[in-house]
């Protein structure tokens, strides 16, 4: 340019571009914004999270539910176990007697009594410290002086005895099973012999066909009335016995040779009868007509589910295995 000495303009170019490349560098919004958080989150952002925490703990639950569910289940099959051994020790030691199934006070027979196996300290007991002071804990606690094994986790109340022994196994009388008491001698009613097998057994001895570890001595009804009643002449369940339900829509039992089981239930008809507790808060079948004392099964799944524990209960079933719903 005319006039400028070149140096000068060199200069002048240099402050210029000095001061373009400043303007760059200044922030357009020279102050703290109210408005803009560069460190939090965007409203997109916290919705993703949202989800991924959602779809988590849809996962997580009931995988933790299931795992705690089995857990309990693991004791409660260990308490069936340790129940069958006092069973067994206390046969032992009575001439190869089995210990009443009727678990509260005394059932008698003729002229002679048998102590319930549980007794009545175990019977809705207000604590633990009550049901530790209470003698009447029943003719097993000899052989198992442990008030936590009469107790399954899942079952109801904090300390009531949530087991009870199947009719087959000295339990109550049902009709067809038993041969009726003609003498003041014996203390309970031996059950009729169809071949090999004993229906109501009342002596180790009587345990033939099936064998020990076919015939089912202890189940866990969540919450304790007397005995679990099975029928063995019908294809129904007694009202005030329903199937177990608690552990996974399933049941565990106990057989004679001291070995428990877990059975899930087949039928859908099995788990999802209707139920109305009683007086007590128990359980039981609601029922399908008035003055009933029974629900027949209806489908052929829940036909199987009751068979397979008349079977276990009593060695054979009462009917014939042809019958249909």
């Amino acid at each position: 340019m005319d006039g400028i000495p070149e140096t000068s303009q060199r200069r002048g170019d240099v402050e210029a571009d000095s001061r373009r490349a400043k303007g760059r560098d200044r922030p357009i919004i020279n102050h703290q914004s109210t408005m803009i958080n560069s460190n939090g989150f965007t409203l997109i952002e916290l919705l993703v999270v949202i989800a991924i925490i959602a779809l988590l703990l849809a996962i997580f639950v009931p995988v933790m539910r299931t795992a705690r569910e089995r857990g309990q289940r693991a004791v409660c099959l260990s308490n069936l176990r340790q129940l069958t051994m006092a069973w067994i020790a206390y046969a032992d030691e009575h001439d190869g007697r089995l210990v009443s199934g009727c678990a509260f006070g005394s059932r008698r027979y003729g002229s002679r009594w048998l102590k319930g196996w549980a007794g009545h300290a175990f019977q809705y007991p207000a604590s633990r410290a009550a049901l530790q002071e209470n003698p009447d804990k029943g003719a097993l606690w000899p052989y198992l002086q442990n008030i936590e094994v009469y107790h399954c986790p899942r079952g109801a109340g904090t300390f009531w005895a949530s087991y009870a022994i199947l009719s087959g196994a000295n339990g109550e009388l049902i009709e067809g099973t038993y041969v009726p008491v003609t003498n003041e001698v014996e203390a309970s009613p031996a059950g009729i012999r169809v071949g090999k097998t004993v229906l109501r057994l009342t002596r180790l001895t009587d345990i033939v066909s099936p064998g020990a570890s076919g015939r089912a001595v202890f189940v866990d009804r969540r919450n304790l009335l007397c005995d679990f009643t099975v029928d063995y002449l019908n294809p129904h369940w007694w009202l005030s016995s329903p199937p177990p339900i608690h552990h996974a829509e399933g049941v565990t039992l106990s057989m004679a040779d001291g070995h428990a089981e877990y059975w899930r239930w087949k039928g859908r008809e099995t788990t999802t009868m209707p139920r109305i507790p009683n007086a007590d808060g128990i359980d039981q079948l609601v029922e399908p007509e008035p003055g009933a004392e029974w629900r027949r099964v209806q489908t052929e799944d829940g036909l199987y589910d009751l068979q397979k524990l008349q079977r276990a209960t009593w060695g054979r079933m009462g009917y014939s295995a042809q019958w249909t719903p």
